[in-house]
């Protein structure tokens, strides 16, 4: 599946790189937890990549053109049925794509990496707020609150926690929505609310939403891409925001990113960029029922 890979993005004249694992700056979503390690030498932590996204970036503002990549990646606090701290992901950006072609560039990747054994179906494409609407019965754009917590509640989801309105949002997506997405054909789940953007563009219109996708298969996430921002302001802005989450919760407010916000700065071109959880793939193409079944080694046996 990797020789397919990688003969998929020659075909297509997108460069192979390779970016540190090790990094000054962390990840600032409040969703992702950074692993942090001592390096001899250096005056402050680094941490381990949760994606190679903010390197390749800075590629691309100097100049590289399409570019993919293969590696290893680091996520704290993630083990479970489809979760290891350690996983391999394919990230890639194309230039002058938006993220609807992209959409159709991973459909593509993932219908040649799961024949012949599973005959292709075109994707569905459903909007957050149409995926929320069907299989939660909420209205991700205006119900309260308390309306999402009864959903949750009458799903028989039972969540002690304090939680925003986007943490409910997510509560409802993960164990209701996502299980039921992707079941009979790939499915893509776009138009995310504007305060679920992360680092994709906003699109024109109301209510906010942003240009960023997610595409399931048998109930499973396997990718997650941004038509990208390239604006520098508007991301700091963003990850100022990520940390005022972080610290209302209690949870650590990592350094930023000063390199990339530069990279941004000095001109990143117009582009879309996806990361694939390679391993989750190579699951579904076996059939097997949890992750470590497509690891040689899982996080109970390293």
């Amino acid at each position: 599946m990797l020789a397919q890979v990688r003969e998929f993005f020659a075909a297509r004249g997108v460069l192979e790189v390779e970016t540190p694992i090790l990094s000054a700056g962390a990840v600032s979503d409040p969703q992702i937890e950074s692993l942090a390690t001592r390096v001899a030498g250096m005056t402050g932590p680094s941490y381990l990549s949760t994606s190679p996204e903010y390197a390749m970036k800075r590629l691309l503002a100097a100049g590289s053109g399409d570019i993919y990549q293969v590696c290893k990646v680091f996520r704290d606090a993630e083990r479970g049925r489809w979760h290891n701290p350690e996983f391999t992901m394919i990230e890639w950006y194309r230039l002058g794509f938006d993220d609807a072609a992209l959409m159709t560039e991973v459909e593509g990747l993932a219908a040649l990496l799961l024949a012949p054994d599973r005959p292709p179906r075109p994707a569905e494409r459903l909007t957050y707020a149409e995926a929320l609407r069907r299989h939660a019965g909420v209205d991700a754009h205006r119900d309260v609150d308390t309306a999402l917590a009864r959903a949750a509640a009458d799903h028989g989801i039972v969540c002690r926690a304090e939680l925003d309105r986007d943490a409910k949002l997510d509560l409802l997506m993960g164990l209701v929505v996502g299980p039921k997405l992707g079941i009979d054909r790939p499915c893509f789940i776009c138009d995310y609310p504007a305060s679920q953007a992360s680092l994709a563009r906003l699109k024109p219109g109301l209510p906010a939403v942003a240009a960023r996708f997610e595409f399931y298969i048998d109930g499973i996430e396997l990718a997650n891409g941004f038509h990208e921002l390239a604006d520098g302001g508007e991301q700091r802005t963003r990850f100022n925001d990520d940390l005022g989450v972080r610290g209302a919760r209690g949870q650590v407010r990592p350094p930023l990113d000063e390199r990339l916000l530069a990279a941004l700065n000095s001109g990143m071109p117009d582009c879309a960029g996806v990361a694939l959880g390679f391993d989750r793939l190579v699951a579904i193409a076996l059939g097997a029922t949890r992750l470590s079944e497509a690891m040689s080694f899982s996080i109970d046996n390293a």
